[in-house]
């Protein structure tokens, strides 16, 4: 099996494919979803409340930490979650990880200021790294490497779904109720999750006892949290090249180090070596991390750009957005027939082109394109992503026994979010530097009614059409846009470029 020799253990199934009696899979796929759309709507419905929130607890200059401790809390936990649910199996560690979503929505909807808040968040990102990295290692559990691809394809309709429901819910709850119900709304969703995890999944846990490596999942922590941290801060509070900048990146650089250090010493470690050795899990994980990337320039800039350059409101502007989840689910859900066919390498290649295609085709759009151009890039671009994220999750998966299915999951996962935080940090320097570069250079008549970039958006869409101002800065909107897009399409290129690393076939299937 490629690289891949731990100490083996007991697998808590017994038949070939390593899966468990199939009586309840449709019952517990149904609540993988349902636990799935905890984490898969929640920013979503949060976005849309923001005004209400700042009214209400003021802390206009701390709103964006909501999403910021999220996104750290998560993305830190995931590769801590998955080592868990090898050492003591999936079910305690999904529901225990729902359970401290459900009570940070809780607290949320308490909060009474913006700090608290901030704070419950966090809570609620520690509980959401469970369902990250448990449910699609259940799903990987549950389903046999040719049914894995149908089933990334309905957990990925989750999101699809979430996209569309989430602002629309958020939105009415803002306008007829209070913002406080975004938060609520996750409890009687996730207790009937946990209820049918409960109740119908049964799993055996391994019964050998395990040294749980605490210093390692602490440093691990701070590494990642710092790591993040300055991604997340770097062109925000500060300037990249700045001291601040530079004292945490070498902060984090000295945690990773200290980090590898622990876990090359551990007996059971949180992050095996073989992770980023083995060729499989490498080309897989570099992958999903380019992924990952490219992704932040739709999810961050579309809606903007729609709403700003193509005069669309925020309803149409988040359908536009939401067509991704068209091409991804189907993608996904078709991409089993050609792994098994042409391996997860190649198939994943192909999810790369179209990425790469999509990317380019967005840089080619007319000045002031039409929608339905928009919309079908989008579509193209979410066939890329799901074609390029299932076969390599699976390819994953088919690559270890049980045992090290939770190590391997969360390490994908992690790289996957990761790489959202890069993206997050890199589109956002792309976008600010042509925006600045387009604004120092606009014509001298113009100078004194431009707005800086801070008012930008709010200007677009409340100065009157066809100004000189209105349409140098919607020209200005649209070139820095491209200009996101552009540094994507060289993340597409790499991404094409690290999947070669991986073998065209995962050992485990190929047996």
């Amino acid at each position: 099996m490629n690289a891949i020799t731990p100490e083996k253990q007991e697998s808590p199934y017994t038949d070939a494919d390593e899966i468990p009696p199939v009586a309840h899979r449709g019952w517990i796929l149904a609540a993988l979803m349902l636990t799935m759309s905890l984490a898969a709507m929640d920013i979503t419905i949060v976005a849309t409340v923001i005004p209400q929130v700042v009214g209400d607890l003021g802390g206009f200059q701390q709103f964006s930490w909501l999403f910021s401790i999220y996104l750290l809390a998560q993305t830190v936990t995931i590769p801590i979650y998955g080592k868990l649910a090898d050492l003591y199996g999936r079910k305690p560690v999904l529901i225990g990880g729902a359970s401290l979503f459900l009570l940070g929505s809780a607290a949320c909807a308490l909060a009474w200021g913006m700090v608290p808040l901030i704070v419950f968040r966090g809570l609620q990102g520690l509980g959401a790294g469970s369902i990250m990295a448990t449910v699609n290692t259940l799903a990987g559990d549950l389903y046999s490497t040719r049914e894995r691809a149908r089933i990334q394809g309905w957990l990925s309709s989750v999101w699809g779904v979430a996209a569309i429901v989430g602002p629309t819910l958020g939105g009415a709850f803002a306008e007829y109720a209070t913002w406080r119900w975004v938060f609520l709304v996750n409890i009687p969703i996730g207790l009937a999750a946990i209820g049918l995890i409960a109740h119908f999944l049964h799993e055996q846990a391994p019964s050998r006892r395990h040294a749980i490596d605490y210093g390692g999942a602490i440093l691990m922590m701070l590494a990642g949290s710092v790591g993040v941290f300055g991604l997340l801060q770097g062109g925000n509070a500060w300037a990249w090249g700045s001291l601040p900048s530079l004292l945490t990146f070498a902060l984090a650089a000295a945690l990773v180090a200290a980090t590898v250090w622990r876990e090359r010493r551990a007996a059971e470690p949180i992050m095996p070596g073989w992770v980023w050795k083995d060729r499989t899990m490498l080309g897989a994980n570099l992958g999903v991390l380019g992924m990952g990337l490219i992704m932040m320039a739709p999810d961050t800039y579309l809606p903007i750009f729609a709403q700003s350059v193509l005069g669309l409101g925020p309803i149409a502007a988040g359908l536009v957005l939401a067509s991704m989840s068209l091409g991804w689910v189907s993608a996904s859900a078709w991409s089993g027939r050609l792994y098994l066919r042409y391996g997860f390498r190649d198939t994943a290649l192909f999810g790369g082109l179209l990425i790469l295609l999509a990317v380019l085709g967005f840089t080619l759009l007319p000045e002031h394109p039409a929608v339905w151009l928009v919309t079908a890039d989008q579509i193209l671009l979410g066939a890329g992503f799901g074609m390029l994220s299932t076969p390599l999750l699976v390819g994953v998966q088919a690559a270890v026994p049980w045992q090290q299915r939770g190590v391997a999951t969360g390490a994908n996962m992690w790289s996957r979010y990761l790489g959202q935080s890069l993206g997050a940090a890199i589109v956002g320097a792309l976008f600010n530097h042509t925006i600045r570069e387009q604004l120092a250079a606009a014509p001298a008549a113009l100078t004194d009614t431009l707005p800086p970039v801070s008012q930008l958006v709010s200007v677009l869409q409340t100065e009157a059409p066809g100004t000189a101002s209105h349409q140098f800065l919607l020209t200005a909107f649209d070139l820095s846009t491209r200009q996101v897009y552009t540094g994507m399409l060289w993340a597409a290129v790499l991404t094409l470029l690290v999947v070669l690393l991986a073998p065209r076939h995962a050992a485990a299937l190929d047996a």
